[in-house]
């Protein structure tokens, strides 16, 4: 794994009044009924993570299991109960209130589901609008703010208005506004699941492009474990507020730790989470004409192999990593 760049440490968020006294005179081990019965609501439970730099790193989990309280918790939204976050080595929780805020102004980035634009003005003036906040000047920030649009694919609509705008469009705003102060952190919390199936496949898409080039270090919060898949270099998946497996999708599909993630990724077939460099052998021969990334899985890359028997696997830089062989995506699909 990459250095880590992000460290949780028995991160703990209990809501209710005198939260920290009533964590301590329970202890960690306490159900989630014992705190409901103090009146407290014990929403994110002894967490661990290690987040490491350049990787996107999804939490998922159902409706309430505290995905979005963690990820709050760790761009200090909101204040842990307990526990350790660093940042580079040093801990979020000791800052002070403008320390963070400067923080989260100049090296976090977020997007919401909701896309919060504000609707008096054009899509460039909102890209630049975090900008503004900073103080840049306003020739760089309007600079900054059309590289950003035009990186987004939205080139040509710096004048139009947020109404003027579709809402797969809408959300390209959002997040070249969350990238306008060039954040070494990205937080991204269930972005894409107020979109259409296909606008939604089409942001993806965009969203995978988008860190080929800029490579950030990215938590990223969904429900769909078909999203996750795409999208994923680890998912850690919660319940009830804890953390309960940390890993590839590849590992949480093939060597599920618990009866619960097991039932979570019951539905999804080892071709859509094994990776095409899991079968991919020596480089035998001429490279062929047919390329696919190294993160491709092997259920979007079976259709190339229709037309093609051998197909080349590249790294990020384009250089070849191995060959492909049809025989062996067969062998593999029909393995179910």
């Amino acid at each position: 794994m990459p250095e880590p760049m992000l460290v949780c440490r028995d991160v703990w968020k209990v809501f209710g009044p005198q939260a920290a006294r009533v964590l301590s005179d329970l202890g960690p081990e306490a159900s989630a009924d014992q705190f409901v019965t103090k009146g407290h609501i014990p929403a994110v439970r002894a967490v661990d993570l290690e987040i490491g730099a350049g990787e996107i790193f999804v939490i998922m989990g159902l409706s309430g299991s505290g995905k979005s309280t963690l990820v709050r918790c760790l761009s200090r939204l909101i204040e842990p109960t307990a526990g350790e976050i660093l940042f580079h080595g040093e801990n979020l929780l000791a800052m002070s209130e403008d320390r963070m805020r400067d923080l989260r102004r100049h090296r976090m980035g977020m997007v919401f589901q909701h896309f919060a634009l504000l609707p008096h003005l054009t899509v460039a003036q909102n890209v630049a609008f975090p900008l503004e906040v900073q103080g840049v000047a306003r020739s760089e920030r309007e600079d900054r703010a059309r590289r950003m649009v035009a990186l987004v694919g939205l080139q040509g609509r710096e004048d139009a208005f947020p109404r003027q705008l579709s809402g797969g469009q809408q959300q390209r705003v959002g997040i070249a506004r969350s990238l306008a102060a060039d954040p070494e952190l990205w937080f991204l919390d269930e972005p894409f699941s107020a979109l259409d199936p296909l606008i939604r496949r089409e942001m993806q898409d965009e969203f995978i492009r988008l860190q080929s080039v800029l490579k950030k270090t990215i938590v990223f919060i969904t429900h769909d474990f078909d999203e996750a898949i795409r999208l994923a270099d680890r998912i850690a998946i919660m319940k009830d507020g804890a953390v309960v497996q940390v890993g590839t999708p590849e590992d949480l599909v093939m060597n599920p730790a618990t009866d619960y993630v097991a039932e979570f990724t019951r539905a999804v077939t080892r071709p859509k989470v094994v990776p095409v460099t899991r079968l991919m052998g020596p480089v035998t021969g001429p490279d062929p004409d047919a390329t696919l990334p190294a993160r491709t899985r092997l259920a979007e890359a079976a259709p190339l192999f229709l037309t093609h028997e051998t197909v080349r696997i590249t790294d990020e830089d384009g250089r070849t990593l191995g060959h492909l062989h049809r025989a062996d995506v067969v062998a593999m699909m029909l393995e179910g």
